[in-house]
C-alpha cells in the first residue's frame, strides 16, 4: 500500500510539472518532430526512445506519433522519481533506418496496428533486438490491428513464436510486485466507462517474443493502453488503479530491459 501511495503521489507531482513544461514549450498532443534528429542535450543513462515506423498502407497511415510528447514526459519523469536511473528529460524519436537505433536499449512503439517495414528496416530491427534491444509495443486493439501488427512482426522474425507471458513471470516482480495484471483502458473510458476500444478487443493480452537464451525481446500490450495510464495520472476521471499499474508494469519492463 505504501509503495502504491508513493507511486501515485509521484505521478501526480510529475504530471503537474509536465503540464507547465508543455505550456512553456508549446507542445501539442499528437505532434512529433521528424525522426532521427540530433539528440537534444547530453546523452544520459536512459532516454525514452520512440520508434517512428512506416505506415502499413491499409488506409490508416502511420500512427507512431500518437500521444507525443505526453507519453515521453510523463513516463520519463516517473522513472526519474521512482528509480535511480539518470534520465534524459526530452526523449528521442528514432527510425529503423538510423544507426542511432542501437544507442537505445528500450524502444517504445505505439498503435502498431498501423506499422510496416521494408526488408532493410526489418533486418535492422531484427539486429537491434538480437543484439540486446528491447521493444515495448502498446495501444493497439482488436483482431484487424493484431493481424497488421503480426505482418510487421513476421517481417522481423518470420519464425519466432509469440507467447503468452505468464502472470508469475519474474519480470513482474523487479522494481514492483504486480499482484494482478489489469486492463488499462484508453481515453474512451472517461466518457463511456468502456474498458476496450474495439468490439473484438475486449480481452487484454500480455504477450512476448524471446531470443535464443529465453530473454524477452518484445513485450506486447494488446487491447491495453499503458501510455494513457501515464498521461492521465492527474485526472480524477481516470482511476488511480489504472495509472498505478501502467507506471509499475512499465518500470519493471525498463529495469528488465536494462539488466537482461
Amino acid at each position: 500500500m505504501k509503495r502504491r501511495m508513493r507511486t501515485t503521489v509521484a505521478a501526480l507531482t510529475l504530471c503537474a510539472v509536465t503540464s507547465v513544461v508543455f505550456a512553456q514549450r508549446g507542445f501539442r498532443r499528437g505532434y512529433a518532430p521528424a525522426p532521427d534528429q540530433p539528440l537534444v542535450g547530453e546523452p544520459r543513462e536512459w532516454t525514452f526512445a520512440r520508434l517512428a515506423y512506416d505506415g502499413s498502407g491499409y488506409g490508416g497511415g502511420s500512427r507512431w506519433p500518437v500521444d507525443y510528447p505526453g507519453a515521453e514526459y510523463h513516463f520519463s519523469q516517473a522513472v526519474e522519481r521512482l528509480t535511480r536511473i539518470d534520465v534524459h528529460p526530452e526523449g528521442h524519436v528514432v527510425s529503423p533506418d538510423s544507426d542511432d537505433l542501437f544507442n537505445y536499449p528500450w524502444l517504445y512503439a505505439v498503435e502498431v496496428g498501423s506499422w510496416a517495414f521494408s526488408d532493410s528496416q526489418a533486418t535492422r530491427m531484427r539486429e537491434y533486438l538480437m543484439r540486446g534491444g528491447f521493444l515495448m509495443v502498446d495501444d493497439f486493439h482488436g483482431e484487424y490491428e493484431w493481424q497488421i501488427f503480426m505482418e510487421g512482426m513476421r517481417a522481423i522474425f518470420p519464425n519466432r513464436p509469440v507467447e503468452d507471458v505468464p502472470a508469475d513471470e519474474p519480470l513482474y516482480s523487479l522494481a514492483y510486485e504486480i499482484g494482478e495484471r489489469i486492463q488499462v483502458p484508453g481515453p474512451n473510458y472517461m466518457w463511456s466507462g468502456s474498458m476496450y476500444e474495439r468490439s473484438d478487443g475486449v480481452t487484454p493480452h500480455w504477450r512476448g517474443i524471446r531470443d535464443d537464451d529465453g530473454r524477452w525481446m518484445v513485450m506486447i500490450s494488446h487491447n491495453i493502453d499503458y501510455g494513457e495510464g501515464w498521461e492521465q495520472a492527474d485526472n480524477p476521471a481516470y482511476p488511480e488503479a489504472f495509472t498505478g499499474q501502467a507506471y509499475e508494469v512499465t518500470v519493471n519492463y525498463l529495469i528488465y530491459a536494462m539488466t537482461h
